[in-house]
């Protein structure tokens, strides 16, 4: 058990947060090379530092990096140095994250056990500047980003044109990102340059070696950051594994071959826990997969108008497909995970279109004049990083079919995921001395450890053990799970695990696999875990870890490459 010994640093990308844009206006604060804390948000302290906006040239203009942390109540002596958490993205508002996720001490409790202090820094996005803007107004971005709460992946399925129509609508992105981009900012947000920026806040701390715990996208920065910065790696743990080719490429075929097995486990699951558990039920796993067959098929035909008091829209082909896709990403989640999809689907069968869309409502258009708020970024940033990153796309119209085509073969939802290559080809900003891989590195001064899950719909657990591949003396532990990422679920193995690298630098034996504490399709009576009595400390590690999952799934948005 460590106390507080450790600070904890989180690099979140998240969407949204009425709380953090309310109680803290972050222009009021001087960016300096130091770190210079005022109280924010309740019990925050709040600074923001000054780093090159250029590598290159590290005495031009700078930027300013958004910094939230919970002071720390260790004695110094017992102090172990700052952790930088990333869950995702790339893009929108870490700082958001940590105030709904952190402030309750849940990723401490899941990490560190009994862990008092931990601090966020926000790579690049949101309230730091300079500001990600393709847009001169808000109803300009609406016009092609119908929201940014939420991601809708365009469908190359929902129609004939359908692969022409997205290459048009993200060229026309890509020539405003040009256009906007007079003082060429956007070059310089990419992932080796928040790498650096993650070398500046640990020295800026007074630390030499990163200690670092990244998930999705996260991962690619872990893995970019050992790449350039062997000799400064401490306890590096890289969670929700991409493969670095793909993502450098802008290739996500290979991300996508968990997706099949992962749609599988609800039709099984469903299966299994009967009509009284799964109002989607049929008497066979194949049954099941028909009759959302058919149903898919009968709202492309004929999609459903919905109003309803907060909001309206259409379920149609596309939004339908999203929500069954979203929930593949977040399966054991309370709210949009498969028990209220299949709560969903089965209203649908009945003719009610609104309990499914209501799992992800787009907010009615309130139209403004004025430029979007800049933590509301989530999407440009997005596409500035992944699109930024990888060698430049130039794909045609005829390209981008076959790729499309091709990953079907991969991917029933290749169709969704295909979408983020047909934006990258819209994409022309690109730093001609970026990072571009490969990652890896002989020696690191300490090993990394990787996680992926059984079935995971974004990366499969094949990006962990390639990636391993690469940083010989790493080590990949599983976790039994369907869903995006280990923080999809409850699971005190993983968690035990998790502390002795963090503490000891200790790594789990090679083949490693833990169970999670929880169930896709829990009973009326509740689930396994919640069946057996616990120990205070793990009942309580198990509470933090479902609250985590659920405040992740809120405020991180689910980008693909």
């Amino acid at each position: 058990m460590l106390s507080s010994a450790f600070r904890l640093i989180l690099l979140s990308l998240s969407l949204t947060s009425t709380l953090a844009q309310s109680d803290f206006d972050w222009q009021t604060l001087t960016a300096d090379t130091k770190l210079n804390w005022t109280s924010c948000y309740s019990s925050f302290q709040c600074s923001l530092l000054q780093v090159p906006l250029d590598y290159s040239a590290p005495q031009s203009e700078s930027a300013s990096i958004a910094i939230v942390r919970l002071p720390s109540t260790a004695p110094e002596s017992e102090y172990l140095g700052p952790i930088l958490f990333n869950p995702g993205g790339p893009g929108g508002s870490g700082v958001d994250a940590i105030v709904q996720a952190g402030g309750r001490r849940y990723v401490p409790a899941q990490t560190l056990n009994d862990s008092r202090s931990y601090e966020y820094y926000s790579g690049g996005v949101s309230y730091s500047t300079p500001t990600i803007s393709f847009f001169k107004t808000e109803a300009e971005r609406r016009f092609l980003i119908p929201s940014p709460e939420i991601v809708i992946y365009p469908s190359l399925n929902a129609s004939s044109n359908a692969v022409s129509k997205t290459w048009g609508d993200f060229g026309l992105l890509g020539q405003l990102a040009l256009q906007n981009d007079a003082e060429h900012h956007l070059q310089h947000m990419s992932t080796d340059n928040i790498a650096r920026d993650m070398l500046q806040i640990t020295e800026a701390f007074g630390f030499e070696k990163l200690q670092y715990w990244g998930v999705s996208y996260g991962s690619v920065l872990g893995a970019t950051f050992a790449t350039l910065f062997p000799e400064k790696v401490g306890r590096l743990m890289i969670d929700g594994v991409e493969d670095m080719d793909s993502y450098y490429t802008a290739n996500a075929t290979n991300m996508m071959v968990d997706v099949n097995g992962s749609l599988q486990a609800f039709f099984d699951g469903c299966n299994k826990a009967g009509p009284d558990n799964c109002p989607f039920y049929a008497p066979s796993s194949s049954q099941i997969a028909a009759k959302l067959d058919a149903l898919t098929s009968s709202v492309k035909e004929q999609p459903i108008p919905v109003v309803t008091p907060d909001s309206h829209g259409i379920v149609d082909f596309t939004f339908l497909r999203n929500v069954i896709f979203g929930s593949l990403f977040a399966p054991y989640d309370s709210a949009v995970g498969f028990v209220p999809l299949a709560q969903a689907l089965a209203a649908l069968a009945d003719g009610n279109a609104t309990v499914l869309y209501d799992l992800i409502p787009v907010p009615t258009f309130e139209c403004q004049t004025s430029p979007p708020p800049f933590h509301l970024n989530d999407f440009e940033s997005y596409t500035a990083i992944a699109c930024g990153d990888p060698i430049s796309i130039n794909d045609t119209v005829a390209q981008l079919e076959e790729y499309y085509l091709n990953a079907a073969k991969v991917s029933q939802f290749s169709d969704l995921v295909s979408s983020s290559r047909v934006l990258c080809a819209g994409y022309k900003i690109h730093r001609p001395d970026r990072f571009t891989g490969p990652v890896g590195a002989k020696n690191t001064s300490n090993p990394l450890l990787l996680v992926g899950n059984t079935l995971d719909p974004a990366t499969a657990r094949a990006g962990a053990v390639k990636t391993s591949e690469a940083f010989p003396g790493s080590v990949v532990l599983t976790q039994d799970s369907v869903g995006h990422t280990s923080l999809v679920a409850p699971s005190l193995c993983s968690y035990g695990y998790f502390r002795a690298y963090f503490v000891n630098g200790t790594l789990p034996a090679p083949g490693t696999v833990c169970p999670v504490d929880t169930e896709l399709f829990p009973s009326a009576s509740g689930n396994v875990t919640s069946k057996r009595r616990l120990p205070s400390v793990e009942k309580r590690l198990l509470d933090a870890g479902r609250e985590i999952s659920s405040v992740m799934r809120r405020v991180v948005p689910r980008w693909v490459l």
